[in-house]
């Protein structure tokens, strides 16, 4: 406020309480899903380690897709198999719709794991991708019959 050339100092009201601004982050709370993750390792011994390496994973599949429901981690050690293929690792993603499955063999289990974790990630972006053609199409389509109209 401006009061005889010099400024008055006052406190600003805001036009919404804290209340108001509480309930909408309640609000935002209740929106979010929580992932719930089942590890099952067979022939494994399931160190900090490997669970920690398996939530960083997790985490940044959670980063791509919001709405994932849970995740169920399966790791296996077969000896039986050729050295090259003895760490098995498979994935599946419950989401809306179809559920993502991933597995692959490698000689590590950290590598197995990763290889896994971009065989989802592809599936996850393949998937919006998909939805943002499916909403680009009927946009375009839109735009193209008003460009009709008007000519």
């Amino acid at each position: 406020m401006k009061r005889g050339g010099r400024f008055k100092v006052g406190l600003w009201k805001p036009d919404f309480c804290a209340a108001h601004l509480l309930l909408d982050f309640i609000r935002l709370l209740a929106q979010t899903v929580i992932m719930k993750l089942i590890l099952i390792p067979h022939n494994v011994t399931l160190t900090k380690a490997i669970e920690d390496h398996i939530m960083v994973r997790i985490d940044k599949l959670e980063h791509f897709d919001r709405l994932a429901i849970n995740a169920r981690v399966t790791l296996e050690h077969d000896t039986t198999k050729a050295p090259a293929r003895a760490f098995k690792c498979s994935m599946r993603l419950c989401v809306p719709g179809p559920d993502l499955f991933a597995e692959d063999c490698e000689v590590d289990l950290y590598a197995a794991i990763d290889v896994v974790t971009k065989k989802i990630e592809q599936q996850i972006r393949k998937r919006q991708n998909k939805h943002k053609a499916r909403k680009h199409t009927l946009a375009s389509r839109t735009k193209r019959t008003r460009q009709e109209a008007e000519i």
